[in-house]
């Protein structure tokens, strides 16, 4: 009885190593995770900016554009 008891408590810590071994894993593909999308999240509040101002400025130049009167 002691020795399947020893037995199973080799196998418990095997899993326990095992187990923590795959958290310190996915907490780093967390990490990796969160700080692509931050930079990810970045790219897009340029972007926005960018294509706002492209749009601000094309209003702009298209206000200022002279309209052709013609003449009857």
């Amino acid at each position: 009885m002691r020795e399947k008891m020893e037995q199973r408590l080799q196998q418990l810590r095997n899993e326990y190593e095992t187990g923590q071994k795959m958290l310190v894993d996915l907490e780093a593909k967390q990490l990796n995770l969160r700080e692509t999308l931050l930079r990810i999240d970045g790219a897009i509040q340029v972007l926005e900016e960018v294509l706002e101002t492209d749009s601000t400025l094309e209003s702009d130049n298209y206000s200022q554009v002279e309209t052709p009167v013609i003449v009857p």
